[in-house]
């Protein structure tokens, strides 16, 4: 009886950080325009989330049930984003402004194979140059590890591209 309470326990659980991670990555997946993938992630979903339902509908006096149903909830929304990030699907644009004027980063990016398109903006002290890189979005972290050596002081963001066409990566295949 003791061994059959934690299995259900666990199942419980289980299924939640399942149905959860699954959840969060079909998210992604139609937030980034992949429909047929969202679709496919969904049919799974939805069967893990009613067979996990099924367990604690069926035993609402048990406040174990609820517990680890809950928890299975938050931990799958953990697991899920640790999944996409693990995936590092799409681009990435970033966004950069050099510490200091006259910089030589744009061609140290490019000595580097990365795609760099500049133009002047106004800003407090005056005339900055920005710097605009779409990459690949597994290969953010060998671009910050460059920013790192080569100007760390540099400002930069990190937006998502949900799609893009042509350019240096219409030339080069995605």
């Amino acid at each position: 009886m003791l061994l059959e309470g934690a299995i259900g326990y666990l199942f419980i659980f289980f299924a939640r950080v399942v149905d959860m991670s699954c959840a969060t990555v079909r998210t992604i997946m139609i937030v980034r325009g992949q429909r047929v993938i969202a679709a496919i992630i969904g049919f799974f979903e939805v069967t893990v989330y009613i067979l996990a339902l099924n367990q604690v509908v069926g035993k609402l006096s048990n406040p174990l049930n609820l517990l680890f149903y809950a928890l299975g909830f938050a931990t799958g929304n953990y697991v899920g984003s640790l999944i996409e990030e693990r995936m590092a699907l799409g681009f990435v644009t970033v966004e950069i402004i050099p510490s200091a004027r006259g910089s030589e980063l744009p061609e140290r990016l490019r000595e580097e194979g990365y795609g760099v398109t500049c133009f002047q903006a106004e800003g407090k002290e005056g005339p900055r140059l920005v710097m605009r890189v779409l990459l690949k979005r597994k290969k953010l972290p060998h671009l910050l590890d460059t920013l790192a050596q080569k100007d760390e002081r540099a400002f930069y963001t990190i937006m998502d591209a949900r799609s893009i066409h042509g350019g240096f990566f219409g030339r080069q295949g995605k």
